[in-house]
């Protein structure tokens, strides 16, 4: 991080101000901005191009797996959710609540709920409830399963502390809703998407992260096992960046989904959700972002190359407009990730300058420039965000139009490397309570210093460590991982036996 006095695009700087830091970069980038609406935010467009390529990207993957898209109501009544005691008691606190239909206006004029509804109706915090209506009517027969299905929407959970992508009460999201004949076929579906989640925010977003299970004070409401992914992000916090959960009949037995074995029998579904949000893009900002804006990705930027017209004399612009066109159009002819590159060429009527800066705060692989010396010897000038602001290369048109494909490989690489590095240097073994503390506690309790990261440390599964150190250091287990490289030990807090390290952070 920038610790200098050097002037930076974006005020206050990471190491001065991080929370503060980010609500700057999402306004100069101009990714959103809040709504009229407490708790809710206003996606422009940058920030909703970014959102529909993740959008798209996800569901080529999604489709690869045999998973198809639907749609199911927004409103859900109430008496669905009281079908499944532990799901509604997890959201109860989060729901919004339609309780009246019609306005009318009342005696001094002002407008007014007025017709009570029968039941009311919950605005979606998730579609568990409302699918498994659906389900329960589609499957009769294990020839009818499984059923895969994913869709792409809104929800609602009335958030008190709302912070614009990471936690609004209204966000977009896809969630996936699976049923299956057998216990085994389901776990294999929720691990196949945890899996797919890691591969995507890794390959597309250049996030390392790290995967398992969440502890059952964390787990999902209804849930029998929740899997998830957890990224680090520059402030050494942990963003729970998608879920997975294995729901086993619980669901199933709560929404009638039933169907005829193989024997002749009626037997309760086996089911999954899953899900991933727009806090991806907070997760983005917060992983790449410099003291100079957003750091996009190649793969997930809504434009990966933009070229600069640099006229400063009215005679020159035919020229260089034309030349700015000739490239843009070869380039289009190119492919980085299985589609055509992303191309603009601006044409705003400002200084190259301000245009650079505009750019270069969202986040832009690429930014070309061509004036009229580059005319003369059939070159431009090339800038990449992932290095200094002033780092500038010239290379020959035609040279860039071969390589281009290239240099967004190079920067992508380059950015989940720099990722990589900092979460494996702000991960640590951490072998005893007094360690652990000290690991989380910052020097400066009146302005905490960034500090902490992610800790692996050693649990005896007890409910009451974890709320002990929850409430003493708001940190929280945040996956208890998968893998077989289990090291057993005794618990740093008890020094009863432990069966594996966990993974500890402080959490957004």
């Amino acid at each position: 991080m920038n610790t200098t006095d050097t002037k930076t695009a974006i005020t206050p700087r990471r190491d001065q101000d991080f929370p503060e830091w980010y609500q700057q970069v999402i306004r100069a980038a101009e990714l959103a901005e809040p709504s009229d609406v407490r708790g809710c935010m206003v996606i422009r467009p940058w920030g909703y191009g970014i959102w529909e390529n993740m959008q798209r990207q996800l569901d080529a993957m999604f489709r690869a797996t045999g998973h198809r898209n639907a749609y199911f109501p927004l409103f859900i009544p109430l008496s669905y959710f009281a079908k499944e005691a532990e799901h509604v008691e997890g959201f109860a606190k989060e729901c919004a609540v339609v309780t009246h239909t019609r306005l009318e206006v009342d005696a001094d004029g002002k407008m007014k709920p007025a017709s009570p509804l029968t039941e009311p109706l919950v605005v979606r915090p998730t579609s568990e409830t409302i699918i498994g209506a659906s389900y329960a009517r589609w499957v009769q027969s294990y020839r009818d399963l499984p059923v895969l299905i994913n869709q792409w929407a809104n929800v609602v959970r009335w958030e008190m502390r709302p912070r614009l992508f990471l936690r609004t009460t209204e966000f977009l999201w896809q969630e996936g809703h699976t049923v299956h004949e057998t216990e085994a076929e389901a776990r294999e579906e929720t691990k196949l998407i945890l899996d797919l989640y890691e591969r995507f925010v890794r390959d597309h977003l250049a996030v390392p992260v790290f995967t398992g299970e969440k502890s059952e004070s964390e787990r999902f409401p209804g849930a029998v096992q929740t899997l998830a992914i957890e990224a680090m992000v520059q402030d050494r916090r942990a963003i729970q960046a998608g879920t997975s959960h294995f729901l086993g009949q619980n669901f199933a037995r709560a929404s009638g989904i039933q169907f005829q074995n193989r024997e002749g029998k009626q037997e309760f579904g086996w089911t999954t959700s899953w899900g991933m949000t727009t806090r991806l893009i907070g997760t983005l900002i917060m992983m790449h972002g410099d003291d100079d804006g957003v750091v996009l990705p190649p793969r997930i930027a809504p434009t990966q190359i933009i070229i600069v017209p640099v006229a400063t004399k009215e005679e020159w612009r035919p020229r260089i407009m034309e030349a700015c066109d000739s490239l843009a159009l070869q380039l289009q002819g190119k492919r980085f990730g299985d589609v055509p590159l992303e191309v603009e060429v601006d044409r705003r009527d400002i200084g190259g300058g301000v245009k650079n800066w505009e750019w270069i705060k969202k986040g832009v692989p690429i930014r070309i420039e061509i004036g009229p010396r580059d005319l003369e010897k059939n070159a431009l000038v090339i800038s990449r965000r992932d290095q200094p602001i002033k780092a500038k290369e010239s290379m020959s048109l035609q040279e860039f139009v071969a390589v281009a494909p290239e240099i967004l490989t190079s920067i992508q690489q380059n950015l989940l490397e720099r990722a990589t590095k900092f979460r494996e240097a702000n991960t640590r073994v951490i072998e005893s309570k007094k360690d652990f503390y000290d690991f989380f506690t910052s020097k400066n309790s009146a302005k905490p210093e960034i500090h902490g990261g992610f800790a692996l440390a050693h649990w005896n599964g007890s409910r009451e460590v974890e709320e002990q150190i929850k409430n003493d250091l708001k940190v929280t287990i945040r996956v208890v991982p998968l893998d077989d490289s289990s090291e057993p030990g005794k618990c740093i807090f008890t020094g009863e036996p432990s069966a594996r390290r966990v993974v500890w952070a402080k959490s957004y």
